[in-house]
């Protein structure tokens, strides 16, 4: 479903976010089978709300996406804004911090063949580009070795996400270590 065409009122707004978190999080931990019933629920709002902002359960599904890749892109911008010499490395360890979830509702939407850049389109390349972005603030910084380029440090990424599947905290430490190989001599 598409934005109005005019703001939300500000509880409404309230409510549509209210909804969106606890989409994400219901969805991340139990999958898409939980009905809107229960996510309205857990949100302290009325089925109708949620279906007056959200028709379809897919389309649900596509906001929860959308509004997430919304979130972790701005929270690149606003460490970009903020100090180029430590902007990227606590984006990593909060991509990382944050992955389970993420993880969790990306495998739920694969496993009900919801296709993520189908439901989000641009989000992989919105990412990439506020990626890159503090990848190359930190360069020109002089923090972050010039050798590394997106791609290397995406598919770094995955590799600190997919610590999770060991628990004890083996994502934080292979953090730990993918950081300190980033960092300039």
């Amino acid at each position: 479903m598409s934005e109005p065409d005019r703001p939300l009122r500000a509880d409404a707004a309230r409510n549509r976010a209210r909804v969106l978190q606890v989409a994400y999080e219901v969805f991340a931990e139990q999958g898409l089978s939980v009905p809107i019933d229960e996510i309205a629920r857990k949100a302290g709002v009325g089925a109708g709300t949620v279906y007056r902002h959200f028709p379809t359960k897919e389309a649900l599904f596509e906001a929860v996406v959308g509004d997430r890749v919304r979130q972790v892109v701005e929270r690149g911008r606003v460490l970009l804004a903020g100090d180029p010499s430590t902007a990227l490395f606590e984006f990593v360890r909060e991509i990382v911090r944050n992955g389970a979830a993420d993880h969790g509702m990306v495998d739920a939407l694969a496993g009900y063949g919801i296709d993520v850049n189908k439901a989000a389109p641009g989000a992989e390349a919105e990412f990439l580009a506020v990626l890159g972005e503090l990848l190359s603030a930190a360069q020109k910084a002089g923090v972050a070795r010039p050798d590394v380029g997106v791609a290397e440090l995406k598919a770094l990424l995955v590799v600190c996400k997919s610590g999770q599947d060991f628990g004890g905290g083996v994502a934080e430490r292979i953090t730990d270590v993918v950081v300190d190989g980033l960092r300039a001599g």
